[in-house]
Parts: structure tokens; sequence; C-alpha cells
């Protein structure tokens, strides 16, 4: 069966402490993106995931909301611990267990009109997987797992050594300031993503935190605001939640400026609360046309 969207990625076991809680959750960007999608009523989505054999429950209780759900078993599950500080934008991770990468025969079925790779870890998607999938299907990824390499449980931020042969293949490329600049090197948003949109990617996505985000496609650049919110809760997932409001949209015919003006007031409510998204297609339009403020 042909999906009209589609996320491949883990779903973790997350530790979120944030200076005044500390949380226990499921977490990794496929389930903050699938949470995300069917709060939109999105139908037709297609959630290909790797957990261990103790984690499955999470996947079933996602498929339980109506979800299709495929499950590919892993020896362990990623498991992380994000740490965060006054300021939002930055966290300080650990990673206490890795999943088995996808390969190409756990995705020999999978085909949507849109898939996003939802990396979390270098190595997740191998250039092989990735090109594979470019054949059947509009290829989105974020490009933070790629950046990722872990040493002692530690993070440490790292270039994609194999982002020339990897980038001709993705369609839609996201990323956030500092990564922009780990891949790039460069620090000025457009400067980065006329750089990236030479190496092949035909649609740019740079998220820039309260100075809102940048999108670059087709030789023209769109400025998207950062809609205020009344406080900041937890923005884990928040990058997750963008792309799963921005390629709805967008699967559904609307602009590049609609899309991602979209995805920032979907941002912006997701800041608010523990956990993925979970208001309405109706509240997340309030804030764009200058509505109210949900608590």
């Amino acid at each position: 069966m042909n999906h009209t969207l589609c996320c491949i990625g883990y779903i973790t076991r997350d530790k979120i402490v944030t200076p005044s809680n500390t949380v226990y959750m499921p977490g990794g960007t496929a389930f903050y993106f699938a949470k995300a999608v069917s709060r939109l009523g999105a139908d037709n989505f297609l959630l290909v995931s790797a957990l261990a054999e103790e984690d499955k429950a999470v996947a079933e209780d996602i498929a339980r909301e109506g979800i299709e759900v495929k499950w590919v078993p892993t020896t362990h599950s990623h498991t992380f611990e994000n740490i965060y500080g006054d300021n939002p934008n930055e966290r300080r991770q650990r990673v206490t267990a890795q999943a088995d990468p996808f390969r190409v025969e756990d995705l020999k079925d999978v085909k949507a009109d849109i898939i996003h790779l939802g990396t979390l870890l270098a190595g997740d998607f191998s250039p092989e997987v990735i090109r594979h999938l470019a054949a059947r299907s509009i290829l989105s990824a974020d490009v933070q797992g790629f950046l990722r390499k872990v040493e002692d449980e530690k993070v440490f931020p790292v270039d994609w050594v194999e982002k020339r042969e990897a980038l001709k293949y993705i369609h839609t490329l996201k990323a956030n300031e500092s990564e922009m600049e780990v891949l790039t090197g460069c620090r000025e948003p457009h400067e980065a993503a006329l750089l990236i949109a030479d190496w092949g990617v035909k649609t740019v996505l740079l998220t820039l935190g309260d100075k809102g985000s940048l999108i670059y496609s087709g030789g023209q650049f769109y400025d998207i605001p950062a809609y205020p919110t009344l406080q900041v809760v937890d923005a884990t997932g928040c990058g997750d939640t963008y792309m799963a409001g921005y390629l709805y949209k967008r699967s559904r015919g609307a602009s590049y400026r609609e899309a991602g003006c979209f995805a920032a007031a979907m941002c912006t409510l997701k800041l608010q609360s523990h956990g993925p998204f979970s208001r309405t297609a109706e509240e997340v339009n309030a804030i764009v046309s200058g509505g109210k403020r949900e608590a």
C-alpha cells in the first residue's frame, strides 16, 4: 500500500530533566512525529519504528490511537537522557543504550508520497538505505542524528562524513542553528541554506529558536515567525513537531510559507506542556491568524 506520509525512526526511552522537573517517558522523532500527526487527524499515515521487545507496548499504544505502525525488532531501544538548563534551546544528552541501524530488508515494503527520516544517532540510516527509499518516495530528513556521535554515553557534535553522497537523495532537510553550523561551517542562515541546496537538497528548513525559522526552496527564501508562548515547559520534540506540521500541510497542498507558519505555531503550543503535541489544528490556526494564545 502506498501511504501519503510516513515517518521512519526510533521510539526512545527518555529521561527529561529541566530546572523544575524530571520526567520519564517515551520519546524520539518517531514518537513525537506520530503523536503530532495523529492530533491533526491525518489519514493514510504510516509509522515505522524499531523497538526492543520489552518496549514494544509503546508502539502498540500508538497503534491503538488509530495510527498504522510497522514494528522493526532491535536488540536494544535507543535510550536518552536530555538535560535542559534555563535556556530551553540548549541541552546536554547522554545515551545509555543504542538500537540496531535500519536495513534495506527492514524497509523493502515501505513506500509513501513523502517519507521523513527521523535520525537520532549517526548510523541509524546508511547511504544504501537512503538511496533505496529515495528511489520509491520523496525523502525528508532531520539532520540531527547524522551529526551525533556517542562516546562513553556522551553525545558529541560531528560533521556528517557521507553528506555529499547522501544529501543528493534528500528532498527536504531540517536543521537547527547549531546543527546548521556543524553541517556547513556557516553561521549565517541564508549562506548555510544556499550551501545545503548546492549539495542537492531541494528544500532547506532552518529552525532558529526564538528568531523563527527560514525556508529556502526554488531559489526563494521564506522567513517564518516564531509565535510567542505563554511559558516554556518542555522543548523536547519541538523539531519533530515542526516537521510533522510542515510535512502534513505540504502533503495537503499548502505553500511553503503556509506550511512553515503552521509548523511554527504547533511548536508554540508544544512548548507549553510536557510530552508530545496534544492540541488541535484549530488551535494552531488560531495562533497563525493572530487568535488568542492558549495556556
